[in-house]
């Protein structure tokens, strides 16, 4: 991989991480019609990560493995930010508890899991529907 794609997929996953931490900020904060934020904040979410995907596979070239890599950190990050924002404001009111030293971790690993998975599939069917007959 040449280090402009590098640099672009690294961009990519930072810019992604840092979208999916404001849509968990900004939809978590109006307090009337709680349920229909969450669910514009999914839907939000999810063409957020369908986008980066489609970025991946038809912008970069990138091979499945290397995508749902990228989707997963990205995903990684934003669940980190959050972790992190949610830390913080729990200082303000209480001494630091070690139950968000361990969020800093598990969130972060527990949303990446599932989310390498899903961008694997939808890249490999991707990589597989787009794939050039003509070609070898």
């Amino acid at each position: 991989m040449d280090a402009t794609r590098r640099r672009a997929w690294i961009r990519a996953a930072l810019l992604v991480g840092l979208a999916y931490f404001l849509i968990g900020r900004v939809f978590a904060a109006p307090a009337t019609n709680q349920h229909l934020w969450r669910l514009a904040a999914w839907v939000l979410s999810g063409a957020v990560y369908a986008a980066q995907i489609w970025y991946e596979h038809f912008r970069l070239r990138s091979p499945p493995r290397s995508t749902a890599l990228h989707a997963a950190l990205a995903v990684a990050i934003g669940a980190f930010l959050l972790a992190l924002a949610g830390m913080i404001r729990s200082l303000s009111t209480e001494s630091l508890r070690p139950a968000w030293l361990l969020a800093l971790v598990i969130w972060p690993a527990v949303t990446a899991a599932p989310a390498f998975l899903v961008a694997f599939v939808a890249a490999a069917v991707l990589a597989r529907l787009t794939r050039n007959p003509n070609a070898g």
